[in-house]
């Protein structure tokens, strides 16, 4: 039994699925973990390991065969997450938005024509997607956003800018969410494919940032950016539902990958504190350093089994948004407390890039905080507690 697994869920797991986690297990101890605080340190996205990613099916791994996905069940999905993020946080970045906040909403909310074009390319990594809501003066509060979307003629002229974007400067299209009605009107929100090139359509990197430093990060800017009305997702007339119904998507699998973050961080300090010992013995023989690590890994395994629940409503059809919330905001601080306690056992080590702890944390600073921050998932449960809107 692997440490980890404390409550032995890998015998809950099918032979398929213990095959995919395992093999994207071996990936990242392979071709990410060795390289990966050099690619920090450089502040660069890994681009050559995309058509890896793609060859093994993790971009948009639960979408249907038919499209060049691997169509796996919600828990494999998760577990390929996980492992990614075991690796870095922003590798497990790239593989969420280009699976739910790119190839999802084309699937969900895209014609025919559109799913032929991108789903297929960007099932092998071909083509590369982004995700456009959050945008400079917005943050928590899409309905109030200022990209607007007017229809002239065959044509609609995008003006506006979104921020904090993951895989901007990598993309071939971005899925934009616009306001086409009037301010704060969230029903006349909809979503666009806005490609690479589009006149007046400008990406600019995000530069000098502490955390994922090995994550591509932009704004994206469109000044009277002129696309064809074809590139209207038709399915997003519910307006700003759909798109919270992709940042569901991403969120679960940020819970999967937060507890791979997270063992990451503990199995790099279990194995420190058994070959450290500055006064004779090594640090795990210390009841303060086995009181730590018995604390991390409690946190760890309740974190699991909130995702392995979550896996199985999803399947079901059963899963509510709120139970997302408290999964994402769960594990996303546990895994950032573990990490700086896991640093702190690996002291002057822990803030080099040799090591895992440090960087994870810097990280899962910005995890904790993207896809809702822990204060806004903390209001989405109050009100489903009590019944009253708490954002007003």
């Amino acid at each position: 039994m692997a440490i980890t697994d404390f409550l032995e869920l890998d015998r809950t797991l099918s032979d398929e699925q213990r095959i995919v986690r395992d093999t994207v297990r071996r990936f990242v101890d392979a071709e990410v973990l060795p390289h990966i605080g050099q690619w920090c340190a450089e502040g660069r996205f890994p681009e050559h390991l995309i058509p890896m990613m793609g060859e093994m099916g993790l971009f948009g791994s639960t979408l249907p065969e038919e499209y060049g996905c691997a169509q796996v069940d919600s828990l494999t999905y998760g577990l390929i997450m996980q492992e990614l993020e075991r690796g870095d946080s922003g590798l497990r970045s790239f593989a969420s938005v280009q699976s739910g906040l790119v190839m999802y909403p084309i699937f969900s909310f895209g014609n025919d024509e559109q799913k032929k074009q991108w789903l297929p390319k960007m099932a092998t990594g071909e083509k590369i997607g982004c995700f456009g809501l959050t945008e400079p003066d917005g943050g928590s509060n899409p309905i109030g956003m200022k990209t607007r979307a007017v229809k002239d003629g065959k044509q609609y002229v995008l003006s506006g800018a979104k921020m904090w974007i993951t895989n901007g400067n990598l993309s071939d299209v971005a899925v934009v969410f616009a306001q086409t009605g009037a301010a704060g009107d969230h029903r006349a929100v909809r979503g666009f494919l806005v490609e690479k090139g589009t006149p007046g359509f400008k990406v600019n990197e995000v530069q000098r940032k502490i955390g994922l430093r090995a994550s591509n990060t932009s704004e994206l800017v469109f000044e009277d950016c002129r696309i064809p009305a074809e590139n209207l997702l038709p399915g997003t007339s519910q307006g700003l539902k759909c798109a919270l119904m992709c940042l569901n998507q991403a969120r679960y699998g940020i819970a999967f990958g937060a507890v791979g973050a997270a063992i990451g961080c503990f199995e790099e300090a279990v194995g420190y504190t058994a070959q450290r010992a500055p006064f004779g013995k090594s640090l795990d023989h210390y009841q303060i350093t086995q009181m730590k690590l018995a604390d991390i890994l409690t946190q760890i395994t309740l974190g699991q089994l909130i995702c392995f629940r979550l896996a199985a409503l999803k399947d079901a059809g059963a899963l509510q948004p709120e139970q997302i919330s408290m999964a994402k905001r769960n594990n996303c601080r546990m895994a950032l407390e573990t990490a700086r306690r896991c640093r702190e056992l690996l002291g002057a080590n822990g803030i080099t890039y040799e090591f895992h702890a440090g960087r994870h944390e810097t990280n899962l600073i910005s995890v904790d905080t993207y896809e809702g921050t822990y204060e806004v998932h903390t209001l989405i449960l109050g009100q489903k507690i009590t019944g009253k809107n708490a954002f007003d």
